[in-house]
């Protein structure tokens, strides 16, 4: 018997804006024990296969099984057995299950209180695990005094302390540096393996198939490759890689003796756009003596630097090192300790609230880790409410949608959207506005690689082009490849 036999499955999500389909004939067998990596591009339906596996979605069609049980008849208390024993659930939206008024510790400890374990076993547990992702000294601290990196391993840490038979992680190392990434990979590994736990890890980290035993691709809600070689679905469905057809919109198919051959036309290269590129060089942003501390923790201290506009910039450093205190900071939404934020000349760390909003209102785009956009909202209108807050036309919506690769997608509903796709709403939604200043946080977190770069190269060309400063706190390669300058805040702000 296998852990998970998943057949045929499909789901539809029906909406005023029509039918979207996140999973459509999706088959897939794991093996009691074996770990494995789905892999596959923002909206190809990894997420919703999972929500399927922890009982919070139901297939629209076909058959899934866990160790035997039929999600499908699962109601009541055999779901509510199956979801607190059986199942250890590390979601993309982690900060859902961090309730703020609990430390650390007991956050990670919750579930083994629940489950009944004396106080002293669960918090020994809670222990050993914290100290294994770098945070004990930190468990007497609450969710809010963690960087959204820790928030992260703590949810972690909270999905695997009462040791389940299966474990499924959505984009667990999305807001991790590579060191960290790499410790939480392992750390999954060697407890999955330890406890014989089955465990499915949803990744766009190609990092993450260091601890696998197989790595599956879906793409379009199918799989489309295991280990590299393309998977033949019902029908003989194959998906071709993006990447193999150079952009060609046609094929043909040639037998041979040795089998089948796809050759393609090339398409030819599209005339190179010569695009105005404003001055860069004035300075948007100035901070001196920046110090911030939260109680005894000291985040940076004395961080002095200046950001010019026409340029992308790059706030690095490990998890917890203070990108996104830095950004909240420099947006006006949190104020220092010590020393002064400039923000077109506009002294933002000495206003009061009200001022600060105003600033933000008429320089400022915000992209936040969380995306927090309406769910109830199309993506078009999540835009266009942005730009009608901020008293400007709404006519730019649409593209700004569609230069982030949803000029399909605009018309449909945040709730029905991957989680990547919400992350680039979120991204539209504050280049909508032209602002002066943009400051995005971990922008492309929860992208593939492909959308990752799109983001990167896109955030470039506003910055020459418009004259904006771009700042993103960041750990992603592909996004720091594109920058023109670098802020490296272990080094800077130690």
């Amino acid at each position: 018997m296998n852990a998970v036999e998943a057949r045929d499955l499909f789901r539809f999500y029906a909406s005023p804006e029509g039918t979207s389909v996140a999973l459509q004939g999706l088959t897939l067998d794991v093996a009691v024990g074996e770990l494995l990596v789905v892999f596959g591009p923002s909206g190809s339906g990894k997420s919703t296969l999972l929500r399927i596996l922890a009982g919070l979605d139901r297939p629209s069609a076909g058959s899934v099984s866990v160790f035997g049980r039929d999600l499908r008849t699962l109601r009541g208390r055999a779901l509510v057995e199956y979801r607190s024993r059986a199942l250890g659930y590390a979601d993309q939206h982690y900060a859902r299950a961090l309730a703020p008024e609990l430390t650390v510790r007991e956050l990670v400890a919750l579930r083994l209180a629940l489950l009944g374990v004396e106080r002293a076993e669960r918090e020994h547990v809670a222990d050993s695990l914290l100290e294994r992702v770098g945070l004990l000294d930190r468990a007497g601290a609450l969710p809010a005094e963690l960087s959204g990196g820790q928030q992260q391993r703590v949810a972690i840490c909270a999905a695997l302390a009462h040791r389940p038979r299966l474990f499924i992680a959505d984009e667990p190392t999305g807001e991790l540096d590579a060191v960290n990434a790499t410790q939480i990979y392992t750390l999954i590994g060697e407890l999955s393996r330890e406890v014989g736990a089955t465990t499915l890890v949803v990744s766009h980290d190609p990092g993450s198939a260091s601890v696998a035993n197989r790595v599956v691709q879906i793409r379009d809600g199918r799989v489309s490759a295991e280990d590299g070689a393309a998977v033949v679905n019902r029908g003989g469905w194959v998906r071709i890689p993006e990447e193999l057809l150079g952009g060609a919109s046609r094929a043909h198919l040639d037998r041979i003796p040795e089998g089948v051959v796809l050759r393609v036309r090339e398409r030819a290269a599209a005339p190179e756009q010569v695009q105005p590129v404003v001055p860069r060089g004035d300075v948007v942003v100035r901070t001196v003596g920046l110090t911030k501390s939260y109680g005894d923790a000291l985040v940076f201290h004395d961080l002095s630097l200046e950001l010019e506009s026409g340029r992308l910039s790059a706030v690095t450093g490990r998890s917890g090192s203070g990108k996104s205190t830095l950004l909240h900071l420099l947006a006006g939404l949190d104020l220092p300790t010590a020393g002064e934020v400039h923000v077109l000349d506009a002294p933002i760390s000495q206003l009061d609230a009200t001022q600060r909003a105003l600033v933000r209102r008429e320089h400022i785009g915000l992209v936040t880790q969380g995306a927090d956009l309406v769910p109830f909202l199309t993506a078009q209108e999540s835009v266009e409410l942005a730009l009608a807050m901020r008293g400007v036309p709404t006519t730019s919506a649409a593209q700004a949608l569609a230069a982030v690769g949803l000029e399909e997608l605009a018309h449909q509903r945040v709730e029905r959207l991957s989680m990547g796709e919400r992350q680039r709403v979120a991204v539209a939604r504050a280049l909508a506005a032209r602002p002066k200043l943009l400051l995005a946080d971990e922008p492309t977190a929860r992208l593939d690689e492909a959308n990752a770069g799109a983001v990167g190269v896109l955030f470039a060309e506003l910055a020459a082009t418009t004259g904006a400063a771009i700042v993103c706190a960041t750990h992603d390669p592909v996004l720091i490849e594109h920058a023109r300058a670098e802020v490296p805040l272990g080094t800077l702000a130690a």
